[in-house]
């Protein structure tokens, strides 16, 4: 009968997810317009806030429970969460809908979330990230939210906005605030009763859990955005909404972490050896090329695609 429950809820996260990206997406898209700020910056600031609280949500509750399972769960669903985003979501999207970018919107943004990665991907090499280190990644996602602000409030989009209303403006705001709480619940409904059925039904291993199933859970609200933004032809959004979520759960979430364990989070050898490598690869793969060529290529998204599919695969063999 549990079971029967479980599956029944994770359905019901799966139909929450899918009708709360699009309601999210109409109304982010519209305060775009609205507002006349570039939807790049939109989708890297307000849209990705709201699609990361999955991430921050599962691995601080995971972290804040204590336990080697606890803290590997943290740390698989931070980690894999980026990766999911940038080799599955960003890589199909590219795949499917090549596009040209600003370089001055994207190039800053670009270096933060390369940065982001090594930066973690060094610290974590000793086997745990401290609180000074963790402060350090801090500071970049500070730097990222003063580079948000500074830009939206010098650039200004060139299209024709739309007209404002108090109704207009009260039904998207409303829009935007139910469909961002149908993501968080139905990620939250997803994940939680997926994990059961993963571990208790299946009996998959908890780190195996972590970078596949909660991480590709939780990236779901980045999934259905992105899919939501290519129908409606918003793959800028698309784009700037996982980059800026890349930033977040690399910046906030694993110093969240250190700091709810009491001190340094121990990072397990596998996230050292092969977590952390391929997530930096695959944002290598996503942002160099791209502001060499000030485009993404359907090359890229296959290549990204296609490590992504190598990495899961090799994981699950390897357990």
């Amino acid at each position: 009968m549990q079971t029967v429950l479980a599956a029944a809820l994770f359905a019901l996260g799966l139909v929450l997810i899918i009708k709360g990206g699009d309601v999210f997406v109409d109304a982010a898209s519209w305060m775009a317009e609205a507002s006349g700020i570039p939807k790049f910056i939109v989708g890297a600031t307000i849209v990705s806030v709201a699609t990361t609280l999955p991430e921050l949500l599962v691995s601080t509750i995971a972290a804040a429970g204590g336990g080697e399972e606890g803290v590997a769960m943290a740390i698989g669903n931070a980690v894999g969460s980026v990766t999911a985003n940038t080799g599955l979501i960003m890589g199909v999207s590219v795949a499917v809908l090549p596009l040209a970018i600003r370089r001055r919107e994207f190039a800053l943004k670009g270096a933060l979330v390369v940065l982001s990665v090594t930066v973690l991907y060094l610290f974590c090499r000793s086997g745990s990230l401290s609180l000074w280190e963790s402060a350090i990644i801090l500071l970049i996602c500070v730097a990222f939210v003063v580079e948000n602000l500074y830009t939206g409030s010098k650039t200004k989009s060139q299209e024709e906005r739309p007209a404002v209303t108090k109704k207009l403006l009260a039904v998207n705001v409303t829009k935007f605030v139910l469909g961002a709480a149908a993501l968080a619940a139905g990620s939250k409904l997803l994940v939680s009763n997926g994990e059961y059925l993963a571990v208790y039904v299946l009996h998959v291993p908890v780190r195996i859990v972590a970078i596949t199933m909660v991480a590709i859970g939780t990236s779901l609200p980045e999934l259905v955005t992105a899919i939501t933004a290519l129908v409606k032809k918003q793959g800028t959004m698309s784009v700037g909404n996982i980059i800026g979520a890349n930033i977040i759960d690399l910046t906030i979430i694993l110093p969240l972490c250190a700091l709810l364990s009491g001190g340094a989070l121990p990072v397990a050898e596998a996230s050292i050896r092969l977590d952390l490598p391929v997530c930096l690869a695959e944002i290598v793969i996503a942002v160099i090329p791209t502001l060499i060529f000030r485009k993404f290529h359907r090359l890229q998204g296959i290549l990204m695609v296609a490590l992504y599919c190598a990495y899961l695969t090799v994981s699950v063999i390897g357990g």
